[in-house]
């Protein structure tokens, strides 16, 4: 008896050891991957994971198959041939042990990422309960980033699929989830959301430091990153870290983007970073250039900020249209300037809709307000033209309103402005000679310009005078 008595820790030891070994010899997979969710349709589908060393990994989806060998660090990774939308189907992932993951679909999977507008749930939007009560979509599958600032990337993200029910929508981002359901309506094929969001955030916390490093204009966020404590998710790429590089490269159609409202007052450099934060996206990914789109700010009264500070990054947000697969939703008119979180965001989600329907999905519908496009000087007068004034231009509710003049002094005055055909011709009695024009240049500006289809016009102006925001790093 005594001899059995020394030997138990010696035993347990060796169980010990040994169950150690079988959990390292499993075959493991990313949590993106798991049972009810959607693989991108018409892409080649990337599976990776973890294994031992030198093991041979076989992934199976219905009649497609790869196979792998594990490297030394234990990762492998294979490349199944593209998939039409339908399933559900079953993924096998076979090495030493098996794994298999039932009711997947296949379809259009979409990345919501931002703010607290990204983050904001159905629960807390307009018409809510009767939202929830209606959630009954077994092709719509959602799936939540858990929050996690990190000093270095992440190889893996917390999370679950699941599909769209009442219990499940109404804690699940507004805006992810009405544009799914909006392209799963339109296009009849199942839809993947995966929102990965963080109220509060800028967007430098989104992106990588290989990027924030690579460009000098960027020290400055580097540097102030160093000020903040630890786990504080407004460090430079902490979320990049560890809500988005756990998800590359599982295949997605595009993204959908909600932010900004943290980096008012530095719009500015919001104008530089903004484009290298997609770029960096995209760059990662290794998808090519995939449509990214984002919601351009909605009025509201930033306290501390001046007046324009909002205006100045609704411009960085509309100059952004000018990298390669980019939409933008305006919402000028359906925010609310005392709540920074306005509750329609069923709108919001429809009008990013649009520009997913028109030029991702090739379907003939409108999907931009007006945009400006140039001004000419006529006398006394301006006569501004517009992209996207589809069935011509409307004032809503009367005369236009919000429209500024200046000469070349840059005093800006109220303006009278009027609609001619798919033009706005804009004047005052107090500037004889007119040499720029600003529209809805204030933060609390609702203005009332939209096209025949009822989308509204962007803020924008003529000049390049000095930004108040201007040396604001």
């Amino acid at each position: 008896m005594m001899n059995l008595l020394r030997r138990v820790p010696a035993l347990l030891s060796t169980a010990v050891l040994l169950a150690a070994a079988s959990v390292q010899a499993d075959v493991r997979l990313p949590k993106v991957f798991g049972d009810h969710m959607v693989l991108q349709q018409k892409l080649p589908i990337q599976v990776w994971g973890w294994a031992d060393n030198g093991e041979e990994v076989t992934v199976t989806i219905g009649e497609k198959k790869a196979t792998a060998t594990a490297a030394a660090d234990g990762k492998w990774r294979v490349t199944l041939d593209a998939l039409e939308a339908g399933g559900p189907v079953e993924m096998t992932v076979a090495g030493k042990n098996s794994i298999t993951l039932t009711d997947v679909l296949v379809g259009e999977v979409w990345i919501g990422s931002g703010q607290s507008n990204m983050q904001w749930t159905v629960a807390a939007s307009d018409n809510a309960e009767q939202e929830i009560a209606a959630a009954d979509f077994p092709r719509i599958r959602l799936f939540t980033v858990a929050r996690k600032a990190a000093a270095e990337p992440q190889e893996d993200v917390e999370g679950v699929w699941t599909t769209a029910t009442p219990e499940t929508v109404k804690n699940f981002s507004a805006v992810a989830y009405f544009f799914g359901r909006e392209l799963h309506k339109e296009l009849d094929v199942p839809v993947g959301m995966i929102n990965t969001s963080w109220g509060g955030t800028i967007v430098e916390a989104w992106t990588s430091h290989e990027t924030l490093q690579s460009d000098p204009d960027f020290q400055a966020i580097l540097e102030r990153s160093k000020n903040f404590q630890e786990n504080n998710p407004n460090q430079a790429s902490v979320l990049y870290n560890g809500m988005i590089k756990g998800l590359i490269p599982f295949g997605i159609r595009g993204a959908i983007w909600y932010q900004g409202e943290s980096n008012v007052g530095r719009a500015e450099q919001y104008a530089e970073l903004f484009p290298a934060f997609i770029a960096d996206w995209r760059k990662n990914w290794a998808q090519g250039e995939f449509p990214f789109l984002f919601v351009q700010l909605a009025p509201f009264r930033y306290q501390g900020q001046d007046p324009r500070s909002l205006a100045e990054l609704w411009e960085a947000q509309l100059k952004t249209l000018s990298v390669i697969n980019t939409g933008m939703a305006v919402t000028t008119d359906i925010g609310n300037v005392k709540d920074i979180h306005p509750k329609n965001k069923q709108e919001v989600s429809r009008r990013l809709a649009l520009w997913a329907r028109a030029a991702v999905y090739g379907q003939d519908v409108v999907y931009s307000g007006p945009l400006y496009k140039s001004m000419q000087v006529e006398d006394k007068r301006v006569r501004l033209s517009f992209k996207h004034a589809d069935g011509g231009l409307v004032a809503k509710d009367g005369e236009l309103t919000h429209f500024q003049i200046a000469g070349d002094d840059g005093e800006f005055v109220p303006a009278k402005a009027t609609i001619e055909g798919e033009t706005i011709v804009v004047s005052s009695d107090q500037v004889e000679k007119p040499a720029a024009v600003r529209f809805a240049w204030d933060d609390v500006a609702e203005p009332n310009l939209f096209n025949d289809a009822g989308l509204p016009a962007s803020p924008f102006r003529t000049d390049t005078f000095p930004m108040v925001t201007a040396g604001k790093r």
